[in-house]
């Protein structure tokens, strides 16, 4: 299984380190260009530097949650454009609802297959 096309900038945000580096680890093998952040603070401030083309983001983190941080990703030139996909383990349907109101575009529930990723790359690069 290998991805349709190259050098996809990927920020990956999760408070859990451990989620966010293997998770990083996995894109850098079907060669996206990635960048963690283990905050929503982290993220702005990253995004700003990377312009990702796709967010992949964790709902619950503390502080400021994934959806907050989407909220304030689509207030910027380079969030306006990105493709960002909430990966959580909340499936039900008003989670599903909180990150459409928040403007993201992908809910995938954990664990996430290598195929769903790879499709929801897949549509990021297109």
């Amino acid at each position: 299984m290998t991805p349709q096309a190259t050098n996809l900038r990927v920020l990956v945000v999760d408070d859990n380190a451990d989620a966010a580096d293997t998770l990083a680890s996995l894109l850098a093998i079907f060669d996206c260009t990635v960048k963690v952040a283990y905050s929503g603070i982290e993220a702005l401030a990253v995004g700003d530097m990377l312009c990702p083309q796709f967010v992949i983001i964790d709902v619950a983190m503390p502080r400021m949650d994934g959806c907050e941080t989407a909220r304030r990703m689509r207030a910027r030139p380079w969030g306006e454009q990105a493709c960002i996909a909430a990966l959580t383990a909340w499936g039900d349907d008003d989670s599903r609802q909180r990150t459409v109101q928040a403007g993201i575009d992908f809910h995938l529930v954990k664990p996430v297959s290598a195929e769903v990723l790879l499709g929801v790359l897949a549509c990021a690069r297109a």
